[in-house]
């Protein structure tokens, strides 16, 4: 079905323009008409802009396109039509009239059509794994297959606003910290470049020789002021090879294994991961996943190759006769309360639950870390500034004072 985009006033008189698809121009017309709104203008999405609603043109533009919120607030407004026992084409049909996000709304009109044309929910999205990935699709098709849906939804939109939730704490906990940084740097160039050179000016002529203190500021504003290309080029190249260390697996299983052993951030890094594995794990088990099918999304997820591996032998182990308690105890990255709980669950046939109950602790727990960690940084960070800064001055005022020292 052709895919048009229109222009048109509505009842008020105000301009209105959207996306929506039709077997033709007037049909269109008569739709809209039907709504209020009266067309000025109507042009059908062929070229480049029908190639948004195809496979891959979607996948880049959705990449930055769509972002983790819109997810979310696509999925409650999903669950609530569904809850509501609307018909999933009329549901598909009103979330992408009422989608703001172009992108989001051209894809959503693209899988209403083919729900429409007989494919099943999960295959439509499933065109679309940027907006869309692995655990979404796998649960929407348990939710599908069993006939309850829309509980699969509520599940989704509980587990996003959780991950999102997280995701909030940690970007708030490096955002300060950051911002010193940069402040910091900053000010050093500033002092560095402007500053001490019109300063230390004064001691050219002076025939005493210069604290050693103030000969290695002067040394390093002058590097600084004459050098500067040369040490923002070498800072670029490092982030340049550390990045494509990192996308090596040999690269990234070092650097995930450092961050695990770092301490206090580590620590918080991988209570992230495992609520991430337990909080995932759940919510698929819950919606009908099966386990050995679950743990192959949770592995890709948890964020952390190391933990990633753990889950992987886990997979192995239990497709052997093994519970999921055993391996994740054995590799020693998962803490014994944990794995404890897990066993609990497994011979109770409380999994699921008992591994929400460690999710819901780790969160609490991540909230708990993150405001000491950050309580700890900002008096870190000002001494740091303030030793930085106190450096300078005493390397300045040394010289001054034995200068007077001199005249007196």
């Amino acid at each position: 079905m052709p895919l048009y985009e229109y222009k048109g006033l509505n009842a008020a008189g105000k301009t209105v323009k959207g996306t929506k698809d039709a077997p033709n121009k007037a049909a269109l017309r008569e739709v809209l008409s039907k709504g209020g709104i009266y067309l000025s203008e109507v042009n059908e999405k062929t070229g480049i802009k029908a190639a948004e609603s195809q496979k891959g043109a979607v996948r880049i533009k959705i990449g930055s396109g769509v972002s983790k919120q819109d997810i979310k607030d696509f999925t409650s407004q999903f669950c609530t039509l569904q809850k509501a026992a609307i018909p999933l084409v009329e549901s598909l049909s009103a979330l992408a009239d009422q989608a703001e996000n172009e992108t989001l709304k051209t894809a959503l009109t693209d899988i209403k059509s083919k729900v429409s044309e007989g494919s099943s929910l999960a295959n439509a999205m499933g065109d679309y794994p940027k907006l869309f990935d692995t655990l979404y699709i796998s649960m929407i098709r348990a939710g599908e297959s069993s006939g309850s849906l829309d509980i699969v939804l509520e599940r989704l939109t509980a587990f996003l606003e959780s991950q999102l939730r997280i995701r909030s704490k940690v970007i708030s906990a490096m955002v300060y910290p950051i911002i010193m940084i940069v402040i910091g740097v900053l000010l050093m160039v500033v002092l560095m470049v402007f500053i001490v050179p019109r300063v230390t000016k004064m001691f050219e002529h002076q025939r005493k020789e210069l604290p050693f203190i103030t000969k290695i500021l002067l040394w390093t504003s002058d590097f600084v002021s004459n050098f500067w290309w040369l040490i923002a080029a070498v800072c670029i190249g490092i982030g340049f090879l550390f990045k494509k260390w990192v996308s090596t697996e040999k690269g990234r299983r070092i650097w995930d294994t450092f961050l695990l052993k770092i301490p206090i951030i580590g620590g918080v890094m991988r209570m992230v991961s495992l609520s991430r594995f337990a909080k995932t794990l759940s919510t698929l088990l819950a919606s009908g996943v099966p386990l050995l099918k679950a743990l192959d999304i949770v592995k890709s997820i948890v964020g952390n190759v190391v933990l990633g591996k753990v889950v992987e032998t886990a997979h192995e182990s239990i497709r052997e006769g093994d519970t999921l308690a055993a391996p994740l105890k054995r590799s020693g990255e998962f803490p014994p309360l944990m794995t404890h709980m897990i066993s609990v669950g497994e011979r109770a046939g409380r999994l699921e639950e008992m591994l929400n109950s460690v999710a819901d602790n780790y969160e609490g727990q991540v909230s708990v870390r993150i405001e000491a960690m950050t309580s700890m940084l900002e008096p870190l960070m000002i001494v740091v500034m303030g030793g930085t800064i106190g450096f300078v001055v005493f390397a300045i005022m040394l010289p001054i004072m034995q200068l007077s020292d001199g005249f007196g």
